[in-house]
C-alpha cells in the first residue's frame, strides 16, 4: 500500500499537469468542438468521430512531448527559451479567455438534414482535426516543449494526463451533446468556463516560469 501511494503521489503532478493544460486548450469554442457536438446532437457515428478525435489527438501529443524532448534533450539553453516561450503564450491564452468572459458568446452547432456515411464523416473529422494549423500549435509544439520539460521516467504520465483530457472531453461532447447543449447554449455557462481556463492557464504559467527559474 505504501509503495502504491508513493507510486501515484510521484507520477500524479506530471499526469494531472498533462490533463489540465490539454483540457484548458481544447475546451475554447472551435470547429472541431462544434463539428462533434453536432454528431453527438445527430446521434451519426459519434462513436467513430470521438474516437477519431482523442485518438488522433493523443498521438498528436505524444509526437509532440517524445519529439521535442529529442531535439532538446542536448539543448538545455533551447529548452528553458522554449518553455518561457510556452509560459507566454499560456498567459497570453489566460488573459484571452478572461477577456472572453466579459463577452456574450454561444457554441451553436450547424444542423443539416443530409445524412453522411461513415467514410464522409471520418473524412470531416480529419480535416477540421489534422488541416487546422492551431492543432499542431497546441499539441506538438507548446504541449510537447512542456511535456519535454517531464524528467523522462514522467513523460508518458503527462502524455497519458493530457490524452485523458481529450478523450473525456470528445466523449462528453458527443455522447453528452442532448444534455449539454441546452448549457452550451447559455452566453453565461461559457463565460464561468473561459474564466476558469484563464485562471488554470494563468496557473500554469507560473509554474512553468517557477521551472524554468528554479528547476522544480
Amino acid at each position: 500500500m505504501t509503495n502504491l501511494t508513493s507510486f501515484i503521489s510521484f507520477v500524479a503532478p506530471a499526469f494531472v499537469s498533462g490533463l489540465t493544460l490539454s483540457l484548458g486548450l481544447i475546451m475554447a469554442i472551435g470547429s472541431q468542438n462544434a463539428f462533434v457536438l453536432r454528431q453527438g446532437l445527430r446521434r451519426e457515428h459519434v462513436v467513430a468521430i470521438v474516437s477519431f478525435c482523442a485518438v488522433a489527438d493523443g498521438l498528436l501529443i505524444g509526437a509532440g512531448v517524445l519529439g521535442m524532448a529529442q531535439a532538446l534533450g542536448e539543448r538545455p539553453g533551447v529548452a528553458r527559451a522554449l518553455a518561457l516561450a510556452g509560459a507566454v503564450f499560456l498567459a497570453t491564452y489566460g488573459w484571452q479567455a478572461l477577456r472572453r468572459a466579459r463577452q456574450s458568446h454561444q457554441l451553436r452547432p450547424t444542423e443539416t438534414s443530409a445524412v453522411l456515411s461513415l467514410t464522409a464523416v471520418l473524412a470531416q473529422a480529419a480535416a477540421f482535426t489534422l488541416l487546422n494549423p492551431h492543432v499542431y500549435l497546441d499539441t506538438v509544439l507548446l504541449v510537447g516543449s512542456i511535456g519535454a520539460q517531464q524528467p523522462p521516467t514522467l513523460r508518458p504520465w503527462f502524455i497519458a494526463g493530457a490524452s485523458t483530457a481529450s478523450l473525456v472531453w470528445f466523449t462528453l461532447l458527443g455522447f453528452g451533446a442532448r444534455w449539454l447543449a441546452p448549457w452550451f447554449a447559455r452566453p453565461r455557462a461559457w463565460q464561468v468556463l473561459d474564466g476558469l481556463i484563464g485562471i488554470t492557464m494563468w496557473i500554469l504559467a507560473a509554474l512553468l516560469v517557477r521551472h524554468v527559474l528554479t528547476g522544480v
